[in-house]
């Protein structure tokens, strides 16, 4: 199995904080964000290697990071996808095309975001996943309120689980289990990235539109995390994960 980190975004929202600096490399508790995503992928006996995709802007930056981590024993690519700005950046779903054609990934994937930030263990997440080996894995929080689901992509789910609805930050949640920046992908399935990104025309960006599209060809199911998690798209966000996020 392949772990791929999305580091490659250019968080505007975050300036100045990320005008020069990639928001995934940012600390929270003195560590950057995306070691808490590397330690878990880590304890994983499955994943043999962690891809990390990042932007030539800051592809130096993160090179210059690589050489302080410690004590990972998993091989670690470091992967530039060749855009220099906001105005010619893949998205997401461009830069997972970008890496499974580059790479000529075949194996499982698992897919996070790089400012993904969240304390509960990845092992019960697998767990879940080898019931469904054939079907895609989306990881799901309940963010509790549903003023708060707007902001994000919001799922429903069945009583087994599976995805039966899907919007993309909508004015008026009827759930508030959103979309984590988590995704299983089994190898049979990963060439439907490139089937995705064959039909559908401008932006990739946004993550939420290949989900709505993947649950309707596929039975996709959601795994409910517990504990904390912060999506780090503001300033508010990145806040809170300092001030609240375990120590």
């Amino acid at each position: 199995m392949k772990a791929l980190i999305l580091a490659a975004g250019y968080a505007t929202r975050l300036y100045p904080l990320t005008k020069e600096y990639p928001k995934p490399l940012l600390l929270v508790k003195n560590r950057p964000i995306i070691e808490y995503s590397i330690d878990k992928l880590s304890g994983l006996r499955n994943i043999d290697e962690i891809i990390i995709v990042t932007n030539s802007k800051f592809h130096p930056l993160f090179k210059e990071w690589r050489k302080t981590l410690k004590g990972i024993k998993k091989k670690i690519r470091l992967v530039d996808d060749l855009t220099k700005s906001k105005d010619d950046r893949r998205g997401a779903i461009g830069d997972m095309h970008f890496v499974i054609q580059s790479l000529r990934v075949k194996d499982d994937l698992i897919v996070i975001g790089g400012d993904n930030i969240f304390d509960a263990e990845l092992e019960r997440f697998f767990s879940f996943t080898k019931k469904h080996l054939l079907n895609p894995v989306i990881g799901v929080y309940d963010v509790k309120r549903k003023t708060s689901a707007a902001h994000y992509g919001v799922i429903k789910l069945d009583k087994d689980k599976r995805i039966i609805d899907f919007k993309e930050k909508p004015q008026n949640p009827d759930s508030t289990l959103v979309a984590m920046c988590l995704y299983y992908f089994p190898k049979k399935k990963v060439c439907l990235v490139k089937e995705y990104m064959d039909t559908r025309a401008g932006s990739y960006d946004a993550i939420g539109l290949y989900i709505d599209w993947l649950r309707k060809k596929e039975f996709v199911y959601g795994f409910v995390f517990k504990g904390s998690w912060y999506d780090i798209g503001q300033h508010k966000a990145l806040r809170d994960a300092e001030q609240y996020f375990p120590d």
